[in-house]
This record gives C-alpha cells, structure tokens and sequence, in this order.
C-alpha cells in the first residue's frame, strides 16, 4: 500500500506531461477506445441530468485533451442530445499542434444511434467545421441525416455492433477513439470488451440517490481487469486513469 495524498508538494504537470500520459499508443493497428467521464464520490454521473455539475478546470483540461489527442469524438445519442452536442472546437495552437501529431485539423462527433433520432437541424449537424457521423442500424431511417450532410454508417440490422462500427471507422482512419459516454454506450462497450483506457475523474461531491451512475444498460459477460497508470489531483478533484491490461 502507497500513500499518494496527501503528501509533498509536487511540481504542477504540465500540458507536456499530460499529453505523455493520455497519450495513445504509437503505430496503432487497430481502434483503441479511451472512455472519459466524471462521476461524484458517491457514483452519480450526473447532476440535474447534466455533467456539468460534477465538473471542474481540472477535468475539463482532460476532457479537453482527449478530444485534441483523438481521430474521432464518439458518443451516444442520448448524451449528444441531453449536452447539446455540437461540432468540435479546435484553437489555432490546438489545430497545429494536432497537425504536427499527424492529425485532421478537427476531429469528428460520431454518435451512436440505435434508431437514427437526431435532429437534422440540431447544432451537431448546422454548427460544426466536419459533418458529423452517425453510426445506426439498417432499420433506421438514413436519408435525412445523410441530406444534412451526415456520414451514416451502418453497424447492425436492428441494434448496432460496436465491433463493426469500430472496424468502419478504422477503415476512415479513425483509429483514435475518444468516448464521452454516455452510461448505455459505455455498457456496451464494457460488454464487447472493448475499453482499452477509462479517464475517470472523481468530483468531491454526493449527489445522493436517484441520479444516474456511469455504467447503465447491458451487463458484461465477466469483469474485465484494468491497470491504474495515473492519479492527479487538484482542489479535491481526483483525475484516474486506468489502462486494460496487456493479457488480461
């Protein structure tokens, strides 16, 4: 057992040191999916239904790096549609710094969607530098999404394989994954085995009961083990990052 708070001060990590440890694995060949969310103390994922209210400078500094680390945004439709998602942002420094990591300039919002219910006139799809993606089923209807400019990928018949979207975004490049949750989403890539990293940050915060957790839905055919590989901490907020482990 180690004490890691508290203790010294430590020096303050830089935007250098962060991106050294969330970034992705070098000479990637296949998609590798990190999930980032924020939780309280007592498991709630949310306050008043939103994120917001559990967030911090600290985390939104992850959240942020997440995005300018990644090919592709991915999330799902009730997530996108309680935040109001919209286009990803990209500063002139961030834009050539993805630029010099070999990267498009803005990384895309893939959304998740068993039934194709998005508003074609939402921000997602009228305020954004790149068409967004969507990733549905046969069974959904496609044909105003994909006239709003939408790239519709179709991952299933009736419910959408996470296995096949992953592989179509690989064949886009898109190999960088990036998840912002939301819990059904993040189930169901629990139980197709295929997080690789969870970016979970703890707010010093009860919520108390009522209030969603970060893991809602399918459940997972065995647990899977994961590796811690970093801890920060500021203000009360806990910043932790576990890796899957390599075998396991």
């Amino acid at each position: 057992m180690q004490l890691l708070w508290p203790t010294t001060p430590a020096e303050p990590v830089s935007d250098a040191d962060l991106e050294r440890l969330y970034g992705y694995p070098e000479d990637l060949n296949r998609p590798w999916v990190q999930v980032n969310f924020v939780s309280s103390a007592d498991g709630a994922a949310a306050v008043d239904e939103l994120s917001e209210g559990l967030s911090h400078p600290a985390d939104k500094r992850i959240f942020v790096l997440g995005r300018l680390l990644s090919d592709v945004i991915l999330v799902g439709a009730g997530t996108a549609r309680a935040e109001g998602y919209r286009g990803a942002r990209v500063s002139p420094e961030r834009a050539g710094r993805r630029a010099a990591l070999g990267l498009s300039e803005v990384p895309p919002i893939a959304v998740v969607t068993r039934s194709g219910e998005l508003d074609p006139e939402g921000p997602l799809f009228t305020d954004t530098k790149v068409p967004p993606i969507v990733i549905t089923t046969e069974q959904a209807p496609r044909a105003e999404l994909e006239r709003a400019g939408a790239d519709v990928l179709v991952a299933g018949t009736t419910d959408v394989d996470l296995r096949r979207a992953l592989a179509l975004l690989d064949e886009r490049g898109l190999r960088r994954v990036d998840c912002e949750g939301g819990p059904a989403l993040f189930a169901d890539l629990i139980a197709a085995d295929l997080v690789d990293q969870l970016c979970l940050t703890v707010a010093p915060l009860l919520a108390g009961a009522g209030e969603s957790r970060i893991v809602r839905g399918r459940p997972a055919p065995e647990p899977r083990r994961m590796d811690l590989a970093s801890v920060l901490v500021e203000d009360g907020f806990t910043m932790l990052r576990y890796r899957r482990r390599e075998g396991g």
